[in-house]
């Protein structure tokens, strides 16, 4: 059985997850690659190198589009294309959209050709829709990192954007072209999908699976329901008073902690993490957000660790924290959430996604009642009122018993082997 994973970077939350299923599915003995449109540090990654043919049609279209853009043109743009870009400069607040459209023809790597089943992940702007449901005689399952694959061109359906005086949710209004440009593209994937029979789905969470099974795109599809797999010799119970000292940061306080790589989207939910720690008057407690892209007031009782790429470390930051909060609007199955289980730490979160296939209220952490600040201004006091409630340890088994790389990968070796039957 050979199994050809395919993602369009190696670095990223959804890089990250599929990464791991490639280093499970390999510790099981089931030969696997991994192929990838950009390569940066994942050794074992093959970067998807074009035909001779490809790479002189490349480099000629890389030189119109060079002159082109000196000269304010987009001739290598169709009109569809033009309307796309024009549209993502006016989504603030909004998360990147993607069109099923690319110059990568997935069929003509050698990866390809040797693999018993196709898994692709997250594949925008590397997947042309066209040209590979044409050409494709394989098998194909689908691990959803979001809800792109089955929307037009969104990666979230966002159904809101920004938060209003009372500290709630703004409920997001789409424009028209964001409906034409939505219906366009859904109506084209219909088209590319429509004489194909051998497509499985995989989601990580009940919700996004839910999502998918009752899509106008991906309802006729088997689906199943596997969850994330995480190195649990990594994220594991590390004493927190060694990883405070570790990380410089003070033992008197209890810690919140919050980690995101891109916090400019409405859709993580940090404004109503800022609004509702400003609504606390309790000088114990001390923020910390990590992220390369938070911009944060000068306050004593917040600081801003940066951007971590090293897992060992991440799980120190994890393990130093009394809690995680997680105040995304929506979310598939969030990498964050489950590392911080692992390595014993509590969980706050909103009703929403796959946050609440993971939140075990009062068990693991805890549930806000509702998506506004107060719920969660709410949900962390009474945090702070008994820090000490949960059981670090019992959580941080309990989470391993579920997520460990050797489960989900078993489950993908069952599901392999399902449909090669």
């Amino acid at each position: 059985m050979k199994i050809l994973l395919v993602n369009t970077y190696d670095v990223g939350g959804a890089a990250k997850a599929c990464l791991r299923l490639y280093e499970g599915l390999v510790s099981s003995e089931v030969e696997t690659k991994l192929l990838v449109r950009n390569k940066t540090n994942f050794a074992q990654a093959h970067e998807f190198l074009p035909s001779s043919k490809a790479k002189l049609t490349n480099k000629i279209k890389n030189k119109l589009i060079r002159i082109a853009k000196e000269l304010k043109l987009m001739p290598w743009q169709t009109a569809q294309e033009r309307k796309a870009v024009q549209l993502q400069k006016k989504r603030k607040g909004l998360e990147m959209f993607s069109l099923p459209v690319s110059s990568y023809d997935l069929t003509q790597s050698p990866l390809y050709k040797e693999a018993d089943i196709i898994n692709l992940h997250w594949v925008a702007n590397f997947l042309d829709w066209k040209t590979f449901f044409a050409k494709n005689t394989k098998p194909i399952v689908w691990t959803l990192h979001d809800q792109n694959p089955f929307l037009g061109i969104e990666h979230y359906a966002e159904r809101f954007n920004g938060i209003d005086e009372n500290g709630l949710p703004i409920p997001r209004k789409y424009t028209d072209l964001e409906l034409k440009e939505s219906a366009y593209w859904l109506h084209y994937k219909k088209n590319c999908l429509r004489h194909v029979k051998n497509l499985h789905i995989v989601s990580p969470s009940k919700w996004l699976l839910d999502c998918s099974q009752n899509s106008e795109l991906f309802a006729p599809y088997p689906h199943s329901h596997i969850p994330y797999g995480f190195p649990t010799d990594i994220f594991r119970l590390i004493d927190q008073i060694k990883c405070r000292e570790l990380l410089n940061l003070p033992l008197d306080k209890k810690i919140i902690l919050f980690a995101a790589d891109i916090v400019e989207n409405s859709r993580k939910g940090f404004a109503f993490l800022q609004k509702a720690l400003e609504k606390i008057q309790n000088e114990n407690i001390l923020l910390c957000a990590i992220g390369s892209k938070i911009q944060l007031d000068n306050h004593d009782n917040i600081i801003a660790l940066g951007r971590i790429v090293d897992e060992r470390l991440m799980a120190m930051a994890y393990a130093a924290a009394d809690v995680f909060v997680i105040p995304s609007l929506e979310d598939n199955f969030p990498n964050t959430m489950i590392e911080a289980l692992l390595c014993g730490t509590s969980v706050i979160g909103f009703p929403v996604g796959g946050i609440i296939d993971a939140i075990d209220d009062e068990i693991n952490g805890y549930i806000c009642s509702e998506i506004s600040v107060n719920a969660l201004k709410e949900t962390i006091e009474k945090f702070l009122e008994n820090p000490n409630f949960f059981d670090r340890s019992k959580i941080a088994q309990n989470a391993k018993e579920k997520y460990a790389l050797s489960i989900q990968a078993k489950k993908y070796i069952d599901l392999f082997q399902q449909i090669l039957k």
